[in-house]
């Protein structure tokens, strides 16, 4: 477990196994806010000893005592996991004024803005090759978590996947992983409701826990919800109108007849879609999919489609709203 005690006003940065610097906050030139979450803000700076551009999350020192075990689990994986090309590069950290300056590398754009661009000014969407790559990129990180380091992420969602324009397609934000313990986590509260699984939020389930099972479900979701280009279930009223339509009703799916999508991508996102969680896959079956396996091989110009969507957004993607949950 990372202690707060070794986050102080000077820290190190690790730009890469043979850069290492000692950094206090005044080594950092600001460059504006690139982002904005609940715990406080995202912002491009410029680290002039190494010519490093990082992006530095900086994480008001109101958050309680709850909110700073989950900001120091976000670090402690991270800094395990720099070895990982599919989850974000962690550089360093420091307390400033109460407040904790989390160090990493910058990446593009988040996939939620990212295909909301997309399917809502473009009005088109995201190519099935690309999606093939997210996918791919996206069950990697989530393997590496669960076989490296124990953990399930328990936030899978569009505004967790963020995209880079050199091509680069990786995972982020471990606030609310848990270790995994004998393989089912109990903790109930965590995580995204909108796209949390069945056995999550049925209180029926709350004995037995679950497993990486769960995160397998949010991907499904996350994955119908960029390619179609919308949430698969209508906007809930209340907690008492999703308990009902995800515990209770059909999963989404999508359906044989729809031929904007390959078979081999339909029968990966209803897979993960099972509700009955017994009978959904692990990763290493996921792997072993005909999707996956195709776009691992497959050379895709992600970069090039990356970059020419960012060339038609606004310079202020703020304007580009991550969900509300984000």
């Amino acid at each position: 477990r990372l202690r707060s005690t070794s986050l102080q006003a000077a820290g190190k940065l690790q730009i890469s196994p043979g850069q290492l610097y000692d950094f206090t906050s005044e080594d950092l030139t600001d460059q504006g806010e690139i982002g904005r979450g609940a715990y406080g803000t995202v912002n491009k700076m410029y680290h002039e000893q190494s010519s490093t551009v990082m992006a530095v999350k900086r994480i008001r020192c109101t958050v309680d005592e709850r909110e700073q075990k989950q900001l120091l689990m976000d670090l402690d994986v991270v800094m395990r996991s720099n070895d990982c090309p599919c989850i974000v590069q962690f550089y360093g950290a420091l307390f400033k004024e109460g407040d904790c300056w989390i160090c990493m590398e910058p990446m593009s754009i988040s996939l939620d803005k990212f295909y909301k661009f997309i399917n809502h000014h473009q009005h088109t969407s995201i190519p099935e090759e690309i999606l093939g790559r997210i996918t791919v990129a996206t069950v990697t990180a989530l393997n590496y978590l669960k076989e490296k380091l124990k953990i399930i992420h328990r936030d899978v969602k569009p505004s967790n996947i963020l995209l880079d324009k050199t091509g680069a397609i990786k995972l982020c934000d471990f606030g609310i992983s848990g270790q995994l313990v004998d393989s089912i986590a109990k903790t109930r509260d965590a995580g995204c409701r909108p796209y949390m699984a069945p056995e999550r939020i049925d209180p029926r389930n709350s004995l037995k826990g679950y497993d990486v099972r769960s995160d397998v479900w949010s991907l499904g979701i996350t994955l119908m919800e960029v390619a179609t280009g919308r949430f698969p279930y209508p906007k809930w009223n209340s907690v008492f109108d999703q308990l009902t339509q995800v515990v209770q009703g059909a999963p989404p799916q999508l359906p044989d007849n729809d031929t904007r999508f390959s078979h081999d991508f339909r029968n990966f996102t209803n897979t993960c879609l099972i509700k009955e969680y017994e009978q959904r896959p692990k990763y290493n079956k996921l792997l072993e999919h005909p999707f996956i396996q195709r776009y691992h091989h497959a050379v895709v110009d992600v970069a090039g489609h990356v970059q020419s969507t960012l060339d038609q957004m606004p310079a202020d993607r703020s304007q580009l709203l991550d969900s509300s949950n984000s």
